[in-house]
Protein backbone atom coordinates (compact mmCIF):
# COMPACT_ATOMS: atom_id res chain seq x y z
CA UNK A 1 0.00 0.00 0.00
CA UNK A 2 2.72 2.58 0.87
CA UNK A 3 4.57 1.65 -2.32
CA UNK A 4 1.45 2.23 -4.39
CA UNK A 5 0.98 5.70 -2.84
CA UNK A 6 4.60 6.51 -3.49
CA UNK A 7 4.24 5.46 -7.12
CA UNK A 8 1.06 7.53 -7.53
CA UNK A 9 2.76 10.62 -6.12
CA UNK A 10 5.74 10.07 -8.40
CA UNK A 11 3.44 9.73 -11.39
CA UNK A 12 1.52 12.85 -10.33
CA UNK A 13 4.67 14.97 -10.21
CA UNK A 14 5.99 13.44 -13.44
CA UNK A 15 2.79 14.46 -15.18
CA UNK A 16 3.14 18.00 -13.88
CA UNK A 17 6.73 18.03 -15.11
CA UNK A 18 5.62 16.97 -18.58
CA UNK A 19 2.77 19.49 -18.49
CA UNK A 20 5.32 22.20 -17.69
CA UNK A 21 7.46 21.10 -20.62
CA UNK A 22 4.35 21.17 -22.79
CA UNK A 23 3.75 24.78 -21.74
CA UNK A 24 7.36 25.73 -22.53
CA UNK A 25 7.05 24.14 -25.97
CA UNK A 26 3.73 25.93 -26.55
CA UNK A 27 5.35 29.31 -25.80
CA UNK A 28 7.34 28.86 -29.01
CA UNK A 29 4.10 29.12 -30.95
CA UNK A 30 2.88 32.54 -32.04
CA UNK A 31 -0.77 31.48 -31.64
CA UNK A 32 -0.17 30.76 -27.95
CA UNK A 33 0.98 34.31 -27.22
CA UNK A 34 -1.85 35.87 -29.22
CA UNK A 35 -4.44 33.94 -27.18
CA UNK A 36 -2.54 34.59 -23.93
CA UNK A 37 -2.26 38.36 -24.36
CA UNK A 38 -5.88 38.79 -25.46
CA UNK A 39 -7.18 36.67 -22.55
CA UNK A 40 -4.89 38.36 -20.01
CA UNK A 41 -5.98 41.87 -20.95
CA UNK A 42 -9.71 41.16 -21.30
CA UNK A 43 -10.13 38.80 -18.33
CA UNK A 44 -7.81 40.83 -16.08
CA UNK A 45 -9.61 44.09 -16.87
CA UNK A 46 -12.98 42.44 -16.20
CA UNK A 47 -11.80 41.13 -12.81
CA UNK A 48 -10.53 44.61 -11.87
CA UNK A 49 -13.79 46.24 -12.94
CA UNK A 50 -15.61 43.85 -10.61
CA UNK A 51 -13.28 44.72 -7.71
CA UNK A 52 -15.97 47.04 -6.32
CA UNK A 53 -18.95 44.92 -7.29
CA UNK A 54 -21.00 46.41 -10.14
CA UNK A 55 -20.17 49.99 -9.17
CA UNK A 56 -17.67 50.45 -12.02
CA UNK A 57 -20.21 49.27 -14.60
CA UNK A 58 -22.84 51.58 -13.14
CA UNK A 59 -20.42 54.50 -13.31
CA UNK A 60 -19.51 53.64 -16.91
CA UNK A 61 -23.21 53.49 -17.79
CA UNK A 62 -23.82 56.86 -16.09
CA UNK A 63 -20.88 58.41 -17.95
CA UNK A 64 -22.06 57.10 -21.31
CA UNK A 65 -25.67 58.20 -20.75
CA UNK A 66 -24.50 61.72 -19.88
CA UNK A 67 -22.08 61.86 -22.80
CA UNK A 68 -19.01 61.81 -20.57
CA UNK A 69 -16.95 59.43 -22.72
CA UNK A 70 -13.71 60.60 -21.09
CA UNK A 71 -14.95 59.47 -17.69
CA UNK A 72 -15.87 56.04 -19.05
CA UNK A 73 -12.46 55.69 -20.70
CA UNK A 74 -10.73 56.70 -17.46
CA UNK A 75 -12.57 53.96 -15.53
CA UNK A 76 -11.67 51.36 -18.14
CA UNK A 77 -8.10 52.67 -18.23
CA UNK A 78 -7.80 52.37 -14.45
CA UNK A 79 -9.03 48.75 -14.59
CA UNK A 80 -6.55 48.04 -17.39
CA UNK A 81 -3.60 49.51 -15.47
CA UNK A 82 -4.63 47.52 -12.39
CA UNK A 83 -3.53 44.42 -14.33
CA UNK A 84 0.00 45.58 -13.60
CA UNK A 85 -0.60 46.51 -9.95
CA UNK A 86 -1.22 50.22 -10.44
CA UNK A 87 -3.72 51.50 -7.87
CA UNK A 88 -4.28 48.09 -6.23
CA UNK A 89 -3.47 46.68 -2.82
CA UNK A 90 -0.48 44.33 -3.22
CA UNK A 91 -2.19 41.19 -1.83
CA UNK A 92 -5.31 41.68 -3.93
CA UNK A 93 -3.19 42.44 -6.99
CA UNK A 94 -1.15 39.24 -6.55
CA UNK A 95 -4.29 37.09 -6.23
CA UNK A 96 -5.89 38.61 -9.31
CA UNK A 97 -2.64 38.54 -11.25
CA UNK A 98 -2.00 34.85 -10.53
CA UNK A 99 -5.59 33.96 -11.44
CA UNK A 100 -5.42 35.98 -14.65
CA UNK A 101 -2.11 34.39 -15.67
CA UNK A 102 -3.43 30.88 -14.95
CA UNK A 103 -6.66 31.54 -16.84
CA UNK A 104 -4.73 32.98 -19.80
CA UNK A 105 -2.47 29.91 -19.91
CA UNK A 106 -5.44 27.54 -19.77
CA UNK A 107 -7.30 29.35 -22.54
CA UNK A 108 -4.16 29.48 -24.69
CA UNK A 109 -3.53 25.74 -24.28
CA UNK A 110 -7.19 24.92 -24.97
CA UNK A 111 -7.04 27.04 -28.14
CA UNK A 112 -3.84 25.25 -29.19
CA UNK A 113 -5.39 21.80 -28.62
CA UNK A 114 -8.62 22.82 -30.36
CA UNK A 115 -6.79 24.08 -33.43
CA UNK A 116 -4.73 20.89 -33.62
CA UNK A 117 -7.79 18.62 -33.26
CA UNK A 118 -9.69 20.68 -35.81
CA UNK A 119 -6.79 20.38 -38.22
CA UNK A 120 -6.65 16.63 -37.66
CA UNK A 121 -10.48 16.42 -37.79
CA UNK A 122 -10.62 14.70 -34.42
CA UNK A 123 -13.46 14.55 -31.88
CA UNK A 124 -13.77 17.58 -29.65
CA UNK A 125 -14.48 15.77 -26.36
CA UNK A 126 -11.14 16.76 -24.80
CA UNK A 127 -11.55 20.35 -25.97
CA UNK A 128 -15.03 20.73 -24.46
CA UNK A 129 -13.97 19.15 -21.15
CA UNK A 130 -10.96 21.46 -20.81
CA UNK A 131 -13.03 24.45 -21.90
CA UNK A 132 -15.73 23.69 -19.33
CA UNK A 133 -13.10 23.36 -16.58
CA UNK A 134 -11.52 26.63 -17.67
CA UNK A 135 -14.96 28.27 -17.54
CA UNK A 136 -15.41 27.04 -13.95
CA UNK A 137 -12.06 28.59 -13.03
CA UNK A 138 -13.20 31.85 -14.61
CA UNK A 139 -16.52 31.69 -12.76
CA UNK A 140 -14.84 31.19 -9.39
CA UNK A 141 -12.42 34.02 -10.16
CA UNK A 142 -15.28 36.37 -11.08
CA UNK A 143 -17.28 35.48 -7.93
CA UNK A 144 -14.15 35.91 -5.82
CA UNK A 145 -13.12 39.14 -7.52
CA UNK A 146 -12.70 42.28 -5.49
CA UNK A 147 -10.68 43.28 -2.48
CA UNK A 148 -10.66 40.38 0.00
CA UNK A 149 -8.54 42.36 2.45
CA UNK A 150 -11.11 45.16 2.75
CA UNK A 151 -14.28 43.13 2.09
CA UNK A 152 -15.23 45.10 -1.04
CA UNK A 153 -16.10 42.16 -3.27
CA UNK A 154 -18.73 41.09 -5.77
CA UNK A 155 -20.31 39.01 -2.99
CA UNK A 156 -20.59 41.93 -0.57
CA UNK A 157 -23.93 43.38 -1.84
CA UNK A 158 -25.55 39.91 -1.86
CA UNK A 159 -24.39 39.02 1.65
CA UNK A 160 -25.18 42.54 2.81
CA UNK A 161 -28.80 42.13 1.68
CA UNK A 162 -29.08 38.71 3.34
CA UNK A 163 -27.46 39.80 6.61
CA UNK A 164 -29.02 43.31 6.62
CA UNK A 165 -25.76 45.09 5.86
CA UNK A 166 -23.98 44.11 9.05
CA UNK A 167 -20.24 44.40 9.54
CA UNK A 168 -20.12 40.62 9.66
CA UNK A 169 -21.38 40.52 6.07
CA UNK A 170 -18.40 42.55 4.89
CA UNK A 171 -15.94 40.30 6.71
CA UNK A 172 -17.69 37.17 5.44
CA UNK A 173 -17.62 38.52 1.88
CA UNK A 174 -13.87 39.09 2.14
CA UNK A 175 -13.30 35.59 3.52
CA UNK A 176 -15.46 33.89 0.87
CA UNK A 177 -13.77 35.93 -1.83
CA UNK A 178 -10.35 34.73 -0.69
CA UNK A 179 -11.56 31.10 -0.50
CA UNK A 180 -13.00 31.24 -4.02
CA UNK A 181 -9.79 32.71 -5.37
CA UNK A 182 -7.77 29.90 -3.77
CA UNK A 183 -10.19 27.27 -5.14
CA UNK A 184 -9.93 28.83 -8.59
CA UNK A 185 -6.11 28.64 -8.44
CA UNK A 186 -6.16 24.99 -7.29
CA UNK A 187 -8.61 24.01 -10.01
CA UNK A 188 -6.56 25.89 -12.59
CA UNK A 189 -3.49 23.88 -11.56
CA UNK A 190 -5.37 20.59 -12.02
CA UNK A 191 -6.75 21.64 -15.40
CA UNK A 192 -3.27 22.76 -16.43
CA UNK A 193 -1.93 19.27 -15.73
CA UNK A 194 -4.37 17.81 -18.26
CA UNK A 195 -4.05 20.45 -20.97
CA UNK A 196 -0.27 20.72 -20.54
CA UNK A 197 0.16 16.96 -20.92
CA UNK A 198 -1.91 16.89 -24.10
CA UNK A 199 -0.03 19.89 -25.48
CA UNK A 200 3.28 18.12 -24.80
CA UNK A 201 2.06 14.96 -26.55
CA UNK A 202 0.82 16.92 -29.57
CA UNK A 203 4.01 18.94 -30.04
CA UNK A 204 6.29 15.94 -29.55
CA UNK A 205 4.19 13.94 -32.02
CA UNK A 206 4.45 16.74 -34.58
CA UNK A 207 8.21 16.99 -34.08
CA UNK A 208 8.57 13.21 -34.53
CA UNK A 209 6.52 13.27 -37.74
CA UNK A 210 8.56 16.18 -39.13
CA UNK A 211 11.84 14.46 -38.29
CA UNK A 212 10.63 11.16 -39.78
CA UNK A 213 9.48 12.99 -42.92
CA UNK A 214 12.87 14.72 -43.33
CA UNK A 215 14.71 11.41 -42.97
CA UNK A 216 12.57 9.83 -45.67
CA UNK A 217 13.05 12.72 -48.09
Amino acid sequence: MPNRKKINFARFFDEFSLAGRGLLLATRKKSFWIAFIITFLIFGTLINLLSSGFTSFQLIGACLSSGDFTGAVNILGGAFLANFGIGRDFLDFILNFVLTVFQSILVSLVVFIYRHNRKQKRAKTTDSGALESSAIVAGLAVLGSGCPTCGTTLLAPVLGAILSGTTGAVKLAGTLSLVMNILAILLAILVFRKTGLETYAIIKSEEFKEKHHEENC
